[in-house]
């Protein structure tokens, strides 16, 4: 007589998910979303999107490229600069006098040194700068565009 499984209140149990099924058509029912935005709009702000990102992406990887390229001539003068400072070392005659020229040595390497990374910092600051100032001003379009279709609807 009985068709299903009996539940304590005596009626059949439904199958496991039918109510959570239904609670979720009447959620979405009773939802008042807006009707979907115009897709050509839609479309066209995600190309801008896309080559607002490719085009910062570009910006980091030219500084990146510009970075080594730099990094690469600090490390050729480096070696130039050590190669002429050996020479001259070996030229010094005296004890005294080549640890006066050590010394000298030293010192102009390390502000060399403390010159060139204020350099590199300099060059990643700008090409972060770049690309971030280009996703900001796409963001601020694309809030732009966004208030724009919320008050044409």
């Amino acid at each position: 007589m009985a068709s299903g499984p009996q539940s304590k209140s005596g009626g059949t149990k439904a199958s496991p998910g039918a109510g959570f099924s239904g609670d979720f058509t009447k959620l979405f029912s009773e939802l008042k979303l807006p009707a979907m935005p115009d897709m050509e709009a839609f479309i066209a702000a995600n190309r801008r999107n896309i080559e607002t990102f490719t085009a910062a992406n570009r910006v980091a990887m030219d500084g990146a490229q510009a970075i080594a390229r730099r990094n690469m001539e600090i490390m050729q003068q480096s070696m130039a600069e050590l190669t002429e400072g050996m020479k001259a070392l070996a030229s010094v005659e005296g004890p005294q006098a080549k640890a006066a020229k050590q010394a000298e040595m030293l010192k102009h390497a390390y502000e060399r040194a403390v010159a060139n990374m204020q350099e590199m910092r300099d060059l990643i600051q700008q090409s972060n700068a770049e690309a971030l100032a280009l996703i900001n001003q796409r963001f601020v379009e694309a809030m732009d565009e966004v208030k724009a279709l919320a008050e044409k609807q």
